[in-house]
């Protein structure tokens, strides 16, 4: 059995490698992907026992969701699997609007166990705050649903610490998920001190910044989607952040390790976060992002990685 941790203070244990599926059926995200292989990603991920797999109703909108309960219902392999999902867009006329209401949370939770094909869901986030609803009423909300048992653990995303603060006045929050990574780490401040106080699991987002911290780019790489339009993708900046990644590989050489395994072992290192969710496009990647778990980075290391990216 693959090492297992504990997600904060909940009931749910999981392999610290898990699996983001926005390219699992992410058609509104991704172009050009082949349903087939994204199922083939969601079989290499259960053979491999990475049991936390991450979706959300606007991953598609609602197929990345669809085939994940197609092929947990395929296998038989359900209670193998930790599920998070997260609601909050709804569409009015053709647009996307953030809705935190109760009552349309609750709809959201119904809706998602269908797509699923489940009786409970593991880890259910406020995808993004709306404008009008106190953050504590809307999670009020999803505690009544984990004590009717349609969800285990209360989680929130894309909150600011103010919100997150006030999501959690009654200490129902379990997990928050914002960006951070190594580019990215405004998130040090105050919102992964304010989970490791509180016990709230921080799992992180865009962990390899979009495939930048994978180390497979140099200054001739050309992009025609939305890194096209990131600074980190942009210029002189660019080229800095290369220069970055080519460090990281000096300590990656030491290991016999490639650079996403360093970075992602660097994440695991930090108070309150428990659990980290590559995503991938293809089979084999799910595989490669399990080298992580190899990984053992000196406090030196730590330290020096932290440094780079001061």
């Amino acid at each position: 059995m693959s090492k297992q941790t504990r997600i904060g203070k909940t009931d749910l244990y999981v392999n610290p490698i898990g699996l983001g599926t926005n390219a699992i059926g992410g058609h509104n995200l991704f172009p050009n992907l082949s349903e087939d292989t994204g199922r083939d990603v969601l079989r290499t991920a259960l053979e491999e026992e990475i049991n936390f797999w991450d979706t959300a109703f606007i991953y598609g909108p609602e197929r990345s969701e669809e085939l994940i309960g197609e092929i947990l219902k395929e296998t038989g392999k359900r209670e193998n699997v930790v599920l998070a999902t997260k609601g909050a867009h709804k569409f009015i006329d053709g647009k996307v609007v953030l809705d935190n209401s109760p009552a349309f949370l609750k709809n959201a939770v119904d809706s998602s166990l269908k797509r699923l094909q489940t009786e409970y869901i593991d880890l259910f986030y406020i995808h993004f705050p709306d404008e009008g609803t106190p953050k504590d009423e809307a999670v009020g909300a999803l505690k009544e649903l984990k004590d009717a048992g349609k969800i285990k653990a209360i989680g929130v995303s894309n909150f600011t610490f103010e919100q997150l603060k006030e999501a959690n006045k009654d200490g129902y929050v379990d997990v928050l998920q914002s960006e951070y990574n190594l580019f990215k780490r405004e998130a040090e401040l105050d919102l992964l001190p304010y989970t490791a106080e509180n016990n709230i699991s921080f799992i992180p987002y865009f962990p390899l910044a979009s495939g930048l911290l994978g180390g497979k780019y140099n200054q001739e790489s050309k992009f025609d989607d939305g890194r096209a339009q990131s600074p980190l993708f942009q210029g002189q900046e660019f080229v800095s952040n290369l220069q970055k990644v080519e460090e990281v590989r000096t300590i990656a050489r030491r290991k016999n390790a490639d650079v996403a395994d360093v970075v992602l072992a660097w994440y695991l290192t930090r108070h309150s976060i428990d659990v980290l969710i590559p995503g991938a496009k293809k089979p084999e990647q799910v595989t490669r992002n399990l080298k992580a778990l190899d990984v053992e980075l000196t406090m030196d290391e730590i330290a020096e990685i932290s440094a780079i990216f001061a």
